[in-house]
């Protein structure tokens, strides 16, 4: 069996054996994660591990979302065809894949300028024309649009509130928050009166560069 046919058992098998049974059950979601070639995506060195169950190592100590935590923030956003995505670290490049072939533009931001290099060749490489990846410190970002959703690839102690002004009313933000290790990933609503937050599930991620907790001090 052939290299290609391998990557292909092993997508099927991350699709029905780890996100599916995460309670990932939207048909679009599911299609996407069956047919975007994440092996593609991740370094080299660990190509062997793309649909395993794992966080993997990226340049500078950054590290990829586990496919089924992506999974779960695809579904939550339930993006439609004609919405504008902000994403908040690009990574690899592999979510920012899906959400552009469920959505009508994605704008990734990334701090590392080797990671948004590699990450646009592996888009161009799946003729995937509606992702744009900037290479910029989000703290830095000076961004006039408003997106109708955000997907934040790290965690925060709180939800920055730039990241609001950049969301259209009844727009959706998913993001993870809190303390380590005991974070919960949410879905923010853009409401005209006040943020609706929903729980989503707890998990444990790295904190976005700029966004973690103020050091304690102890005596």
């Amino acid at each position: 069996m052939n290299a290609v046919l391998d990557f292909a058992k092993a997508r099927e098998l991350m699709v029905e054996q780890q996100v599916r049974p995460w309670d990932v059950l939207d048909i679009r979601v599911l299609e996407v994660l069956a047919t975007v070639p994440r092996e593609l995506f991740i370094p080299p060195a660990y190509r062997d591990l793309a649909y395993a169950d794992l966080e993997l190592p990226l340049a500078h100590g950054e590290r990829s979302l586990k496919p089924v935590l992506e999974g779960r923030a695809l579904q939550a956003l339930a993006l439609d065809p004609d919405e504008d995505v902000l994403e908040i670290g690009t990574g690899c490049g592999y979510l920012t894949a899906c959400i552009g072939r469920l959505s009508r533009e994605v704008i990734s931001l990334e701090q590392h300028a080797d990671l948004a290099e590699a990450a646009r060749a592996a888009l161009a490489a799946q003729r995937i024309a509606n992702a744009r990846v900037e290479s910029v410190d989000v703290f830095a970002w000076d961004g006039a649009r408003r997106f109708d959703a955000i997907c934040v690839g790290a965690a925060v102690a709180a939800i920055p509130t730039r990241f609001l002004d950049w969301l259209k009313p009844g727009g959706r933000l998913f993001i993870v928050r809190g303390q380590a290790p005991a974070m919960e990933a949410v879905l923010l609503r853009n409401q005209p009166s006040a943020p609706r937050i929903e729980s989503l599930f707890e998990t444990d991620l790295p904190y976005l560069t700029g966004a973690a907790p103020a050091p304690e001090f102890r005596l």
